[in-house]
């Protein structure tokens, strides 16, 4: 193993020498700092004595600085400077401290810049590498005020999202449809040759080739047959795609099933995807190829991925790491107000596989497959299915509950339509039951169902008018006994993803009174310039409300889709920003998803009178690797490979398990440095221009919640007590 000590003696690169030799006659006073520091702890007193006093220029930042906790309203009032400020300071504050990183299976990542800097600048050594340097030189540009924070206009960021189409431009369908009749007159001769057989998809004997293209037409519709051909292997992928994918990525598809990582794609979602890229389509399926085309890093780490989520780690009787006590691995709880329910049935398959996706953990221990057969619910189901629903009819706080997997909607109508009433009925024993209970000490009754599903944009296929029915008759039994929200939550990646068949599916839901909410994860081909505020606008326009953009989470196997925390917090301060809601149309925001057959009306009068692209209803956040949702960091180290270390602390503007107020901050080491994310969004054809202040993002703050998704007020008062939890 090398040792910190064995880096410190490695000489830098010419590339570091030039951004040191930069970074030095920019900034005379460090240079001579670094010079006549007879050692490196010399260095650092001279630094923070030297940076000490630009903090007292702003009260607000001297405040923010030596607060020991967060205050939102002090980071309202910090300027460009102090954000400069504030991270040099607290690079000297933590210097030389180690954090385990599991970017490197658990070794222990040190921050010290201020040593390398000096050690560099004096003997050439010190092991830094280009990217710690060009982080460095544009912190010390934001101090010094060379790179100002002329923050883009409107117009500019129109412009960027003109870039990106949708899936619903005409020159778009008619590219889709090509794709689609290559996909058929593939599959259709792999049928007719009986390479691929079926006992439900087949030709028979007396069949024209016209009757036969008419068939395939015909089942292109029903979502079994996307789900009996999905593609199973590189080579079938290539072949589907017209052999266009180069022998670069055809080695690491190759290497990805020696690993075992398993290949689900659909024909429908493979016809979303370019071949022949015309001028207009350029990186537009960008987003969507890395979901589906794996990474050198995934396939190097397969096998030794570490989970990400704590508290996702379960053990009947037992709290986990947010303190719930949970009785199966069915239920998964951060939050008092709602837990997570994973039926024992299909839905715990997907409509495909997400290359990014954060069960991949559990896809190397098998635990996670595509044998669609074998996850059909045995008898025992129907038996244990009330009993585990019970945990939220004797949960004190519990209110709102997501049905997810896997994919909610891969379930059959049949088990879906039972999980519903199942839920119905433990909804009315636990309002039966309140009854009983003395004033303050009620438990919390069912407000909110959800629904979480990607087959809108996987599968839209699935989204029948017999699923609307279902969905429809489960709301209005449901309204009646007092739960207030139904919500189908999905995940549009792409504004390519957002089809005529995907807006038909989404108008079923909105049909059937259910909300549709987005959640996306902001992955390196999402997070350019104007991408994530074109998915927003597109969504909107179908009735669809934006809930989280989530930071990718994972260590290196997500390396090749990880946009940096500080592109997140730039996209909301630089983009997101121009859909911000007016102050005085909150109380009319909040009634959004109350009615889902007049979102769209209520949406478009909101963009209309205030001349939105969008709104901005979602935050940007990083799902901690501790417990609970966060943006609230301070970037307080930097290893010599350039990525940061950033300290979480929790989300104080929602309720949280109690186990926060003994846990502490979240340290987050950063799988890759935001110069090799921009090299990498270089390579995509954007101008590393138009980010030039990503780098000085070094704080965030979480957003607070859109009013639409607070929860309805009881008329009672909830009792205070916490039932299934031990700290």
């Amino acid at each position: 193993m090398t040792t910190s000590a064995n880096l410190d003696n490695i000489a830098i690169t010419v590339h570091a020498h030039r951004l040191l030799r930069t970074l030095l006659n920019e900034n005379p006073v460090l240079e001579k700092i670094l010079l006549t520091a007879a050692t490196r702890e010399e260095a650092l007193t001279a630094v923070r004595n030297w940076v000490l006093p630009k903090l007292k220029r702003n009260s607000a930042a001297e405040r923010f600085y030596y607060s020991p906790k967060t205050n939102p309203e002090l980071y309202e009032l910090l300027n460009w400077e102090d954000f400069a400020t504030i991270r040099i300071l607290d690079y000297v504050d933590h210097a030389g401290e180690q954090y385990v990183d599991q970017n490197i299976h658990g070794e222990m990542a040190v921050s010290n810049p201020i040593k390398m800097l000096w050690m560099a600048t004096n003997f050439g050594i010190g092991g830094a590498k280009p990217g710690f340097f060009m982080d460095m030189l544009q912190l010390f540009r934001q101090l010094n005020g060379s790179l100002p924070r002329d923050l883009p206009k409107k117009k500019e960021v129109l412009a960027w999202m003109k870039k990106y189409p949708s899936g619903i431009d005409s020159n778009i369908i008619e590219l889709r449809k090509k794709n689609k009749e290559r996909i058929i007159n593939i599959l259709l001769k792999k049928i007719d040759t009986g390479e691929i057989t079926s006992p439900t998809y087949n030709f028979g004997t007396e069949m024209t080739l016209k009757q036969k293209r008419e068939k395939m037409e015909e089942w292109w519709n029903e979502s079994h047959f996307h789900l009996k051909f999905a593609v199973r292997s590189p080579d079938l992928l290539n072949e589907m795609l017209d052999y266009s994918l180069d022998p670069d990525t055809m080695k690491i598809l190759y290497e990805a099933r020696e690993k075992g990582i398993p290949f689900f794609v659909n024909p429908y979602y493979l016809s979303l995807l370019n071949v022949q890229t015309p001028e207009f389509a350029v990186g537009g399926d960008l987003a969507i190829r890395c979901y589906v085309v794996y990474s050198q890093q995934l396939v190097e780490e397969f096998g030794e991925i570490v989970a990400w989520e704590k508290e996702d780690k379960t053990e009947p009787g037992k709290p986990n790491a947010a303190g719930w006590i949970l009785p199966s691995h069915n239920i998964h709880r951060r939050y008092p107000e709602v837990a997570i329910f994973i039926p024992d049935t299909v839905g715990r398959a997907c409509g495909g596989l997400c290359a990014s996706c954060q069960r991949m953990f559990d896809f190397q221990r098998g635990r996670l497959n595509f044998n669609l057969d074998k996850l059909k619910p045995d008898e025992s189901w129907s038996e244990r299915l009330p009993r585990l629903l019970d945990y939220f009819k004797d949960d004190s706080q519990l209110r709102d509950i997501l049905l997810t997997g896997g994919d909610a909607l891969m379930s059959h109508d049949n088990s879906l339509r039972q999980m519903l009433d199942e839920i119905y009925q433990m909804a009315l024993r636990k309002i039966n039951e309140n009854k009983k209970r003395p004033e303050h000490e009620k438990y919390a009754e069912i407000l909110r169902i959800r629904i979480g599903t990607r087959l809108p944009v996987y599968l839209p296929q699935r989204i029948t008018p017999e699923l609307g029915q279902i969905l429809e008759g489960f709301r209005i039994k449901a309204s009646k006994i007092g739960i207030q929200q139904f919500v189908i939550q999905t995940h549009f990646e792409s504004p390519m993803e957002v089809t005529p068949e995907a807006r038909r599916a989404v108008q079923v839901f909105l049909n059937a009174g259910w909300a549709v909410t987005n959640q996306l994860v902001f992955t390196t081909a999402a997070s350019r310039r104007g991408h994530t505020a074109k998915l927003r606008k597109v969504l909107n326009d179908i009735g669809v409300l934006t809930y989280y953009t989530f930071t990718v989470k994972g260590f290196k196997e997500n390396t090749a889709s990880f946009a940096p925390n500080s592109r997140s917090v730039q996209e909301a301060m630089e983009e997101k920003v121009i859909g911000k809601i007016p102050g005085v149309e909150m109380d009319f925001a909040q009634s959004l998803m109350l009615d889902s057959k007049t979102i769209k009306s209520k949406i478009a009068r909101l963009r209309d009178e205030y001349d939105l692209p969008f709104l901005a209803t979602d935050r940007n956040i990083l799902n901690l690797p501790g417990v609970g949702k966060s943006l609230t960091f301070r970037t307080i180290g930097i290893t010599r490979y350039g990525r940061r270390i950033l300290e979480f602390d929790h989300d104080r503007t929602r309720n949280h398990s109690p186990i926060i107020n003994t846990m502490g901050k979240v340290i987050v080491i950063e799988s890759k440095s935001i110069a090799e994310y921009l090299n990498q969004l270089e390579e995509m054809g954007e101008d590393r221009d138009d980010y030039r202040r990503i780098f000085g993002y070094s704080i965030g703050q979480t957003e607070a919640r859109m009013p639409m998704y607070e929860y309805p007020e009881y008329e009672y008062e909830v009792t205070k007590e916490f039932t299934s939890l031990e700290i």
